[in-house]
C-alpha cells in the first residue's frame, strides 16, 4: 500500500445489496506500468458469510419473480452495459492489460449475454415438457408435467482474462434462471465486476440476490465448502479447479479449465489459402498476449508428400508475428500488451527457455522486459517441452509437420487438455473425421480455435473442465428438473 493512498478510488464490495467498507484495504496496480489504480477494500470470512446468508434469504424473492420480469430486468442491464461501455473497456484495459479493441469487444459480448439471457428466460428457464404416462396400466388416466426451478444460491468464481465477460457467463443466467448468485472476481480485476454489480442493482434485480466479493482465496473458500451454495461454477486453472470439485461437497459443479489449443493445416490446403489462415493464426495466438483458454498454442501441418506448406508457414508466420505492435494497452493498434503480473512473465520466459535448451529454435521473439514477452514462434520442440505439453497461456506457438492427418489428429489428442481444436481442410472427410476423433469439446472449422459466440455450449474434456458454459446450458444446469404427475381422484 502507498504511503498516501487517500487520492485513489475506493472499490468497495457489494455484500448483499449494498457497497461497505471493509478494515483489509490493497492497492490494485496496472499490469502494464504498475501506476496504481485504486484501493480495494476486500472481504473477510464476516463478509462473504452475510453475502451467503443474503441470498440464501433471497431465494423466496427470486423465485417469485415472473418470467417476464426477470427478462425485463435483464433487458435494463444489457442496456446499462452499452450505457457504461468506455468506462468498462477502460476498466478492463487498465486492471487486465487487455489491448482496448480486445477490451470494447469484450463489453459487447457482455451486452449481447444479457440480451441472449432475457431471451432464454422466456424459453428455457421457464420450459416444460408434458409426458404420457399411459405407457402401462398403472398410468392410465394420468399425465406427467415436468417443470424447471431455480435450483438455489449459486458460488462463482471468474477470472482475470476476461473480466466482464466470464463474469456475465455465470450472472446472466443466473439471474434468467431466478437464482440468486455471490461472484468473486479476480483480484487483478475487480473493477469491471462491481461496476457491473451497481448496474444490476439498478435494474431492479431483488435486494441480497446479488453479492461481488472481492477476497483472498482462503477467505472466499466459504463458496466452495457452504451447502447453502446449491451450485459452484468456476473458471480458471485446472489444479484450483479440481482441487475445488474435491471440497464441494454435495453441490454441483461446473469448471471451464485450461487447454492447449492445437490447429491442423491437412494436404488439401494451399500456399495461397495462406493468405486467408495466417491471420487468422497471428491473432489466435498472440491476442491479450496469449491469456486465453483457447489461444493457439500448438499448429500440426501435414506434410506427407512435401515440406513445402510448412515451409512456406514458417516463413509467413514469422514475418506476420514480427510485425506484431506490443506496447501500450490503451492504443488502439497494439496486439500484445503486458501479461497479468511478472511472476507469469518470468514463467512463460522459463518455459521458451526450457524448449531451446531441448532443441527448439525460434523463428521470432526477443527479451522478457518486466510484464512483456515478446511474442514467440518456435519450431522443433519436443513433445515433453512445456510449451508442447503444458498450457503456456502466454505470446507463444510452436510449429511442428506431421506425415499424416492420421498423426496430426493423433498429436492433437496427446495431451491432457481438450478444450477446443482448429481443422482448415477443403475435404468435408477430414472434417467429419476430426469431429469424431478429436478429443475436445468443439472442433471449429476454417477458423481458429479461439472463436467463440456467447449462446455456444462451450467448454471441454479431459483436465479442461466439466460440463459446458454459454446461456442456455448454464441455465439447464442452474435448474432443477420437478415432475408433477396428474390423476383424477376417484372415490
Amino acid at each position: 500500500m502507498s504511503a498516501d493512498s487517500s487520492h485513489l478510488p475506493l472499490l468497495r464490495p457489494f455484500v448483499g445489496g449494498r457497497f461497505v467498507e471493509t478494515a483489509q484495504r490493497r492497492t490494485l496496480r496496472a499490469p502494464y506500468d504498475q501506476r496504481e489504480l485504486a484501493q480495494v477494500c476486500e472481504c473477510s470470512r464476516s463478509e462473504l458469510e452475510q453475502a451467503l446468508a443474503a441470498a440464501a434469504s433471497a431465494l423466496s424473492a427470486t423465485r417469485a419473480l415472473t418470467t417476464d420480469k426477470r427478462a425485463a430486468i435483464l433487458t435494463a442491464v444489457a442496456r446499462g452495459v452499452a450505457a457504461q461501455k468506455e468506462r468498462l473497456a477502460l476498466a478492463i484495459c487498465d486492471d487486465a492489460g487487455k489491448p482496448i479493441a480486445d477490451a470494447h469487444a469484450e463489453v459487447s459480448r457482455a451486452i449481447l449475454c444479457f440480451e441472449l439471457a432475457a431471451a432464454e428466460a422466456l424459453t428455457t428457464s421457464s420450459e416444460g415438457q408434458v409426458l404420457a404416462m399411459d405407457l402401462a396400466p398403472l398410468g392410465y388416466g394420468r399425465t406427467g408435467i415436468l417443470r424447471r426451478f431455480p435450483i438455489g444460491p449459486i458460488a462463482a468464481v471468474s477470472p482475470f482474462n476476461f473480466p466482464l465477460n466470464l463474469a456475465v457467463h455465470k450472472l446472466a443466467p443466473a439471474m434468467a434462471a431466478g437464482c440468486p448468485i455471490v461472484l468473486k472476481p479476480a483480484s487483478q480485476t475487480p473493477t469491471v465486476a462491481l461496476l457491473l454489480a451497481e448496474i444490476i442493482d439498478q435494474a431492479g434485480w431483488p435486494t441480497g440476490a446479488l453479492s461481488v466479493v472481492p477476497a483472498s482465496r482462503a477467505a472466499a473458500d466459504l463458496l466452495v465448502t457452504d451447502e447453502r451454495c446449491k451450485l459452484l461454477t468456476f473458471t480458471g486453472s485446472a489444479q484450483v479447479g479440481w482441487d475445488m470439485k474435491a471440497r464441494a461437497g454435495k453441490k454441483k459443479v461446473t469448471l471451464e479449465l485450461g487447454g492447449n489449443a492445437a490447429v491442423i493445416l491437412d494436404e488439401t490446403v494451399s500456399e495461397r489459402d495462406l493468405d486467408a489462415i495466417v491471420p487468422k493464426l497471428v491473432y489466435g495466438a498472440y491476442s491479450y498476449s496469449g491469456q486465453k483458454c483457447i489461444s493457439i498454442q500448438r499448429v500440426y501441418v501435414v506434410a506427407s508428400s512435401s515440406n513445402r506448406l510448412y515451409q512456406a508457414l514458417c516463413e509467413r508466420l514469422r514475418e506476420s508475428v514480427s510485425k506484431i505492435k506490443a506496447g501500450d494497452p490503451r492504443d488502439p493498434s497494439v496486439l500484445v500488451g503486458p501479461m497479468i503480473d511478472e511472476q507469469n512473465a518470468r514463467r512463460v520466459e522459463s518455459w521458451i527457455d526450457e524448449a531451446v535448451s531441448l532443441g527448439a529454435r525460434k523463428l521470432c521473439g526477443g527479451e522478457r522486459q518486466g510484464t512483456f514477452v515478446p511474442p514467440t514462434l518456435l519450431v522443433d520442440a519436443p513433445a515433453q517441452a512445456k510449451v508442447v505439453c503444458e498450457e503456456v497461456f502466454g505470446p507463444v506457438c510452436h510449429l511442428d509437420k506431421v506425415a499424416s492427418f492420421e498423426s496430426a489428429l493423433s498429436a492433437v489428442n496427446d495431451s491432457r487438455f481438450g478444450l477446443q481444436a482448429a481443422l482448415f481442410t477443403h475435404d468435408l472427410g477430414h472434417a467429419l473425421r476430426a469431429h469424431e476423433a478429436l478429443d475436445v469439446g468443439a472442433v471449429i472449422l476454417n477458423e481458429a480455435p479461439s472463436f467463440r459466440v456467447d449462446h455456444m455450449p462451450y467448454g471441454g474434456v479431459k483436465e479442461s473442465g466439466l460440463g459446458r458454459e454459454g446461456i442456455r446450458s448454464a441455465i439447464v444446469d442452474m435448474t432443477e428438473p420437478k415432475l408433477l404427475i396428474t390423476g383424477a381422484l376417484s372415490v
